[in-house]
């Protein structure tokens, strides 16, 4: 008994976080989208963290410049196809330093980071953009590496706060018209 109440909480859960959380709410709330940056709640957690200041791997970084003429030529599927591409390199490298620290101070905001770049993925994979030739997700730029957790954070910042936002505020228009 106890069993099918706790699964009929789980879906029911699963559907009211669906009917609330749609893409196109995401590019019209400036709010959830500024919710959604955990950086500077990550970098807190991290600051007690002896253990993760530095990786014994490199990470590649995201492209984070932001060339505005370059990106007023690109299609909407192109800009996505870059942010993807650069979350994609970023979550790999987060899961990669997961796998090798010990559990301990730095595990949970980890963890907590890498459900939060798969949240920007998920949103950008599922966001209906207007029709056009569909565009593999590539890189904008050579990825530099890093093993400084700051550097990361850093760089994960600039790609939410810069290229993401642009984007969104791009997007906006979509808003009055929904």
């Amino acid at each position: 008994m106890a069993l099918s109440r706790l699964l009929l909480l789980c879906m029911v859960a699963s559907e009211v976080w669906d009917a609330e959380t749609k893409p196109v709410d995401f590019v019209c709330n400036n709010g959830a989208r500024r919710a959604l940056n955990i950086v500077a709640e990550t970098e807190s957690a991290l600051s007690e963290c002896n253990d993760a200041k530095t990786f014994s791997t490199l990470v590649q970084l995201p492209c984070t410049e932001l060339h505005i003429e370059s990106w007023k030529n690109k299609s909407h599927q192109g800009i996505r196809g870059d942010i993807v591409a650069s979350l994609r390199l970023l979550i790999e490298g987060v899961k990669v330093v997961r796998a090798q620290i010990q559990p301990g101070c730095a595990s949970l905001p980890l963890q907590r980071l890498e459900h939060n770049i798969n949240n920007y993925l998920l949103i950008l994979t599922h966001l209906q953009l207007s029709q056009g030739p569909a565009v593999s997700p590539g890189l904008s730029c050579v990825p530099q590496s890093t093993l400084s957790l700051n550097t990361v954070l850093l760089k994960y910042n600039q790609l939410i706060s810069g290229k993401l936002e642009w984007f969104m505020v791009d997007l906006e228009e979509r808003c009055t018209s929904q």
